[in-house]
């Protein structure tokens, strides 16, 4: 390649002398052999900011195991039932998934749990479309497959009250368990065209009357829940409150749940792999082994990151209670969902969203004229929502159809929130932690160092966090 080597001078081949003639001067291209380079360390696209772990509290875990010790529950949380779609008119429930319904949660007989599946009915509705109204009789029970429905009431001076949005995997009449004569307590309304499996309610009747067990099971789960509990379904305490003179006081106990959760930790590995060779010779002015460690313990705090936010055991997008989860009203989240989600757990300490996730919040906030405000944080300005802060967190997936969660978090165990977990004082610990130890030397002169980072994650109560689920992130014509 030819280029100027002034704007008036000769045209210079690096390669070769001038075309015009032979140089002068010493080139620049033979210089360089007697000069040095100033180098920079080893660069790496896919660090990230990783805000999880540096505003996660840490508790050392000594003995490798942390047990979530919590007052007896007797209200049982939700889960969410899951299908099997083998076309558009074939969606079948996997029965197993039934226990995740409240009045199912803990039922064996697998027998009867697939011939309950196989009784539900598809039923496709159209946007708009009312499946009930307040107070109708319970002809039915609902699970959602596809779309989203609202619920609402008639207010006080006759509007429209919206109390909940469901989506898929929700069910709907499951509460009427228990009751002789089961009522609507509210409307839904059809906000998609969606598509539901339908199991009538003489359906559940008839099983009750014909199968010992889960009739026995149905009588046990509504027994429950007539038991005296406070607002979040915790054994009550008798208290008495504004009493004069001498009455006898009530006394009672805090029970406990007798089957706590315990959480050990998990961990990331790799094999590190350095042949002696480079160890020797290559080290003016870094050091090899060095560059390669710390690489790689990047890449292993990504993946704790993304651990602490996607695993099935711990992570939080699973650990969540169910009855910590909303949805988005509309589609995109807004500063109404945001609230919603705020106004579900006292202290929240922070938002985590994907990036385009807070981008699509921003852009709702800019048509309503609003303007977030922001928090400082470890000497960076963050952009904040009612004065929590919103961190980035590319480790929080985007679906195939557009959409995201933001997660809020109230952490740290003093208000019983989310905590994470580690030990410190392993053996040749490197970080907190995290270990390097030496593996040997191999008949290929290859030295091997395994590195390990130990970790979990434990949420103390449920409503330490909470979740707005399907926020589309997808730009909207105007």
């Amino acid at each position: 390649m030819s280029t100027p080597d002034s704007a008036t001078g000769p045209v210079v081949d690096e390669a070769g002398p001038p075309a015009d003639g032979p140089l002068t001067s010493l080139g620049t291209r033979a210089a360089r052999q007697l000069a040095t380079t100033t180098k920079s360390e080893p660069q790496m696209q896919a660090i990230s900011s990783r805000w999880l772990l540096r505003m996660l509290p840490w508790v050392d875990v000594k003995g490798g195991t942390y047990r979530v010790n919590r007052r007896l529950q007797l209200r049982v949380g939700r889960g969410r039932v899951q299908f099997e779609q083998n076309g558009a008119d074939d969606i079948k429930v996997i029965p197993q998934t039934l226990t995740e319904l409240p009045v199912l949660r803990g039922y064996s007989d697998t027998d009867v749990l697939k011939e309950i599946a196989s009784r539900f009915r598809v039923r496709e509705v159209r946007a708009g479309q009312i499946l009930f109204e307040a107070g109708q009789p319970v002809t039915e029970t609902y699970l959602v497959a596809h779309g989203r429905f609202t619920r609402f009431t008639s207010g006080k001076y006759g509007e429209e009250e919206i109390v909940g949005v469901l989506t898929d995997g929700d069910q709907m009449g499951d509460e009427a368990i228990g009751q002789p004569d089961p009522l609507w307590l509210s409307s839904v309304r059809a906000e998609t065209a969606g598509v539901l499996l339908v199991l009538p309610w003489d359906v559940v009747r008839e099983f009750t009357d014909r199968v010992p067990s889960l009739a026995a099971h149905l009588h046990a789960y509504a027994e429950r829940q007539s038991l005296p509990m406070n607002r979040k379904g915790e054994a009550d305490v008798p208290v008495q409150a504004g009493h004069v003179g001498e009455p006898t006081i009530t006394g009672g106990y805090v029970d406990y749940e007798l089957a706590p959760r315990e959480h050990e930790l998990s961990l990331t590995q790799t094999v590190l792999r350095v042949h002696t060779r480079v160890a020797d010779l290559y080290n003016d002015p870094m050091n090899q082994t060095e560059q390669q460690l710390r690489l790689t313990i990047e890449e292993i705090r990504e993946r704790q990151e993304w651990e602490l936010v996607n695993n099935r055991e711990f992570g939080l997008l699973h650990s969540a209670d169910y009855g910590q989860r909303v949805s988005t009203f509309t589609g995109p989240p807004t500063p109404d969902d945001m609230d919603e989600l705020l106004a579900m757990r006292r202290r929240t300490k922070l938002f985590l969203a994907h990036p385009k996730a807070i981008a699509a919040f921003f852009r709702q906030c800019n048509r309503r004229g609003l303007v977030p405000g922001t928090a400082n944080v470890e000497g960076h300005e963050i952009p904040a929502w009612r004065g929590v802060p919103i961190f980035p967190c590319n480790k929080i997936p985007v679906s195939p159809q557009h959409t995201s969660s933001i997660i809020a978090l109230r952490t740290g165990e003093g208000d019983q929130g989310a905590v994470g977990l580690y030990q410190t004082g392993i053996p040749e610990e490197y970080q907190p932690g995290l270990n390097v130890r030496f593996m040997g030397i191999d008949a290929n002169s290859i030295i091997r160092y395994l590195v390990t980072a130990y970790y979990s994650m434990a949420i103390l109560v449920p409503d330490a966090v909470g979740i707005l689920e399907n926020a589309q992130i997808g730009r909207t014509a105007e």
